[in-house]
């Protein structure tokens, strides 16, 4: 099975990327589970249904989030009706939502997909490794093809977290930085690991936003308003292949593709 991941979707350039690259990429690599981070979706902060639903056309099978997941209000219905949407795990019980989700496409094993938000330099949540433990453990006694999403600031916390999966989950991949890392690796345990997938969206910007707001606040310390920029569009993320039977992945590679001019 080969599971192409989306790093963060920002605004209506990344969702015009995902629409125009995803069938395309679809088709070449002979992609056949498509995962992407919608938390930036909707104006380039949160995610709306509407939004949700462009990126679903788009070819995208499952949506994970973030720390923005309550930037729109619509989220809600999202979090209430969509079995294709999940949020981080490790928020309260009782949060609406669901922080995975297993998902049996027609002709293909299962795939399991898992979403976490790490707590070093972010808002706090409930422990994720307490969080992943069990529900790993859970995900296992009906596939064994799990894809984590880990929504951190820290590098350190996403290597702590992926070796403690070690062998338990194909792959975890970060998300939340919009930087894409040169780290890509499989661990002997057969689980790919990738620290930050990088972001889809404009990158002649400061991480998907206008670049002269962004250096104005640094200089001022004054509030400025950071709207979704507009050039040099790249779909970034990666791309993964995994044993249908034991669920280990056997290759991943780094996406990221320009959208032609």
């Amino acid at each position: 099975m080969k599971i192409l991941f989306i790093g963060d979707i920002v605004g209506e350039p990344g969702r015009r990327a995902a629409r125009l690259l995803v069938p395309m990429l679809r088709q070449r690599h002979q992609i056949d589970f498509v995962i992407a981070n919608g938390e930036n979706s909707a104006g380039g902060s949160g995610i709306t249904p509407n939004t949700a639903a462009e990126i679903f056309g788009a070819g995208v099978d499952v949506i994970t989030c973030g720390d923005h997941l309550w930037d729109q209000k619509e989220v809600i219905d999202l979090l209430r009706n969509e079995r294709r949407f999940v949020r981080p795990l490790n928020y309260p019980p009782n949060t609406p939502g669901q922080g995975s989700t297993i998902v049996q496409l027609p002709g293909l094993p299962s795939v399991a997909v898992l979403n976490l938000q790490g707590r070093t330099f972010m808002p706090p949540l409930e422990n994720p490794f307490h969080a992943a433990r069990s529900e790993v453990e859970r995900l296992r006694t009906t596939t064994k093809i799990i894809f984590v999403d880990f929504h951190a600031e820290a590098t350190s916390e996403k290597i702590a977290l992926a070796r403690m999966l070690e062998g338990l989950v194909s792959a975890v991949v970060g998300t939340h930085t919009h930087v894409q890392t040169a780290d890509e690796q499989i661990f002997p345990g057969g689980t790919a690991f990738l620290s930050d997938a990088g972001f889809t969206g404009p990158h002649d910007s400061v991480l998907g936003r206008e670049i002269d707001p962004v250096i104005e606040r640094f200089l001022t310390n004054q509030p400025r308003r950071f709207e979704v920029a507009k050039g040099r569009i790249l779909l970034q993320g990666a791309l993964i292949d995994i044993d249908d039977t034991t669920g280990k992945a056997t290759k991943i590679q780094r996406v990221s593709e320009p959208l032609p001019a």
